[in-house]
């Protein structure tokens, strides 16, 4: 009869052992979770392609009509837009924050690259993009980084835990046999 090295997956009969309780699902969900923490690696991604064309001052785009303007009125002031990327950039940051002392799955990476492009239009709109496109940016991959920073963390925690209970089940499993 042959020896069973210590974690091998046979039993001395050559046998595999049948897989413990809730494995497959521990299995799916660890992959959910090693793909979910990717996400925030997009919202970079997409945030810098948004940014370059902000760099470029959106030259690929066709230029608003003269009567779209209009009916947007007059844009706001560079100091009024500037002031609100500040409160939006702390305030995403305390909110994330908060989230991972809280140990929350919540993950808003792309809404936040949303707001900020927001920010790069109404620069743009106000004629005032290449003055703060460099403010923009470093508000993005500062509140960016640490939301990816988050989920990246979260998840990763997450999958220690389903696989330490992974080993555990498979070693009641065996000590059962």
């Amino acid at each position: 009869m042959s020896k069973q090295a210590p974690h091998s997956n046979m039993q001395a009969n050559d046998e595999p052992l049948p897989e413990p309780p809730g494995f497959r699902e521990s299995r799916e969900k660890i992959r959910q979770l090693k793909a979910r923490s990717s996400r925030g690696l997009y919202a970079l991604a997409l945030f810098t392609a948004v940014s370059i064309g902000a760099i470029r001052d959106f030259d690929f785009l066709p230029s608003l009509p003269p009567g779209m303007r209009t009916v947007l009125g007059t844009p706001p002031s560079a100091n009024m837009i500037s002031t609100a990327l500040l409160l939006y950039a702390f305030s995403a940051i305390i909110l994330i924050l908060s989230r991972m002392m809280g140990g929350s799955q919540s993950y808003s990476g792309m809404a936040h690259v949303g707001y900020l492009s927001a920010f790069y239009i109404f620069y743009n709109l106000g004629g005032v993009l290449p003055d703060n496109v460099w403010a923009v940016f470093a508000a993005g991959v500062t509140v960016l980084g640490l939301e990816s920073y988050h989920i990246w963390t979260f998840c990763n925690e997450e999958i220690r835990k389903e696989l330490e209970a992974l080993d555990e089940s498979g070693r009641k499993q065996r000590l059962q046999q």
